[in-house]
């Protein structure tokens, strides 16, 4: 199978950088599947997986928002987090995840409702993701 190059890069650290055969990721709208010679695109992601596929098998990463840019030679997503299921720390992830929630029951007048759900996303996705190791 036909292969590219994919770059994912946080603020912290390149976080990726491999051939793959195929990626999915999580745009706005739903996933984007994406192969050797797709065309050159541009797209906000939401949070979510990113399935990687490498010599015929996948692995899923959790990816905050970002963006994926496509051109002929690579694909690169610039996201504000990205993890391996192994690294994440399931403890923090739940003591986020009841924060959210917290916040989002109390529905005060100086919450950003926004933050709070976001929050809870992260925290759902890589609680879900931890569950895969």
């Amino acid at each position: 199978m036909s292969e590219f190059l994919l770059e994912i890069v946080t603020p912290e650290s390149k976080f990726f950088e491999e051939n793959v055969e195929m990626i999915v990721v999580k745009g706005l709208n739903g996933d984007i599947g994406i192969l050797k010679d797709h065309e050159p695109y541009i797209t906000p992601l939401a949070i979510g997986r990113i399935k990687i596929k490498q010599n015929g098998k996948f692995k899923i990463a959790a990816l905050s928002q970002g963006y994926i840019e496509v051109t002929e030679e690579k694909a690169t997503i610039l996201a504000d987090t990205a993890e391996w299921p192994e690294e994440i720390d399931v403890k923090r992830a739940e003591a986020a995840k009841e924060r959210a929630e917290k916040r989002l029951e109390e529905k005060s007048e100086n919450l950003d409702i926004l933050r709070a759900e976001i929050a809870l996303k992260k925290a759902l996705l890589r609680l879900n993701l931890a569950n895969l190791k």
